[in-house]
C-alpha cells in the first residue's frame, strides 16, 4: 500500500491543471495542438512575438503545466507557498520580440494520456519535446526562425532524452541554437533527498518499475548529455534540498558544447528557482540574445 501510494505521489499524473490564460496578461497567442510521433496529442499556447527566434517551453513534471504551479487542490504537500505563472516569463520574452510555444507534456494538463498512462521523468516526454520543435520547424511563417529550448527540471531531462535519440531526436534540427536547463533531476537523487526510508523506496520502485516497465533509479539521461549539440547554460538554486548538487555539476561537465552554470542563493526550496523565472526574464533573454 505504502509503495503504491509513494509511486502515485512520483508518477500519476492528473495533478497539473491549466490554471490561468494569456488573456490575463494581454498577450497575443494562439490555442494549438499537436501529435508526438505515437499519436498522443498534445496542448498548448502560442504566444506571439516575432517570427525569427522562437522559445520552447518544457515544464517540470506531475504537478505542473504548461500554465506553471498552482497550490490549487495540493492539500498539504503543496510545493511552494503561491501560484508559479510561467506566462509572467513568456510575457518578458513576447516583450523583447520573441515567440514563445508553451506546451503540457502528455499526462499534464490539458494534454492527452500517453500511451503509457504514466509520468516518466523524461523518456516517454522526450517524444514531446522533439514533436514541439517539429511542429515549430513545420509552421511556414518560422521556417527560417532559431529556437532557444527553456527546458525546466523533468523538462531538461526530457530534451536532454531527445538529444540522445540519433537520427529521431533533436540533433536532427539545425535551428535550434541553444538550451537553457533548469534543475536538471534524476529520481535517485530526488528521492535520496526526501529521506524515505529504504524499505518504502523498494517497495514505490518496484511499483514504478510495474508500471513503467524500466527502473528509475537504473533508467538515466547521464550517457546523452555529450550528445547536446547546442550552447548550454544549467541554472540551480545551491539552497534545493531535493537535490545532489554534485549530480548538477556532474550534468554540466558531461556537455560538450559551449557552456554556462548559474548557481543560484534563493530559498530552501526547490521550487523558489521556478518561481525565479517569471520573476526574472531577464535572465532568460540575456541568455538567449546570445545565441538566437
Amino acid at each position: 500500500m505504502f509503495g503504491t501510494m509513494i509511486s502515485n505521489l512520483m508518477i500519476k499524473p492528473n495533478k497539473s491543471p491549466v490554471f490561468n490564460s494569456p488573456k490575463d496578461y494581454d498577450l497575443e497567442y494562439e490555442d494549438v495542438a499537436f501529435q508526438a510521433s505515437d499519436g498522443v496529442t498534445l496542448r498548448g499556447w502560442l504566444v506571439k512575438g516575432s517570427t525569427d527566434k522562437v522559445i520552447i517551453q518544457s515544464h517540470f513534471g506531475t504537478q505542473c503545466s504548461r500554465a506553471g504551479y498552482t497550490t490549487k487542490g495540493k492539500g498539504l504537500m503543496k510545493g511552494w507557498k503561491e501560484d508559479i505563472p510561467f506566462l509572467g516569463h513568456a510575457k518578458g520574452l513576447s516583450e523583447q520580440g520573441y515567440t514563445v510555444l508553451m506546451y503540457d507534456f502528455r499526462n499534464h494538463g490539458e494534454s492527452d494520456p500517453g500511451t503509457l498512462p504514466w509520468i516518466s521523468w523524461g523518456p516517454e516526454e522526450a517524444k514531446d519535446v522533439i514533436a514541439a520543435v517539429d511542429f515549430i520547424t513545420r509552421r511556414p511563417e518560422y521556417e527560417n526562425a532559431h529556437i532557444g529550448l527553456l527546458s525546466i527540471c523533468m523538462g531538461a531531462a526530457a530534451s536532454t532524452y531527445a538529444y540522445g535519440m540519433g537520427d529521431q531526436g533533436l540533433r536532427r534540427y539545425s535551428n535550434i541554437k541553444a538550451m537553457f536547463a533548469v534543475q536538471p533531476v534524476h529520481y535517485t537523487e530526488f528521492t535520496k533527498a526526501l529521506g524515505i526510508p529504504a524499505f518504502l523506496l523498494r517497495a514505490a520502485t518496484s511499483k514504478s518499475r510495474e508500471r513503467l516497465g524500466f527502473d528509475m533509479n537504473v533508467k538515466t539521461f547521464m550517457p546523452d548529455v555529450k550528445q547536446i549539440a547546442v550552447p548550454t547554460l544549467v541554472m540551480q538554486n545551491k539552497n534545493d534540498p531535493l537535490t545532489d548538487l554534485d549530480f548538477v555539476q556532474r550534468y554540466y561537465d558531461e556537455l560538450q558544447v559551449e557552456k554556462e552554470l548559474l548557481w543560484l542563493e534563493l530559498t530552501k526550496n526547490r521550487a523558489a528557482a521556478y518561481d525565479y523565472l517569471p520573476k526574472h526574464p531577464e535572465t532568460i533573454v540575456e541568455f538567449f540574445d546570445k545565441y538566437l
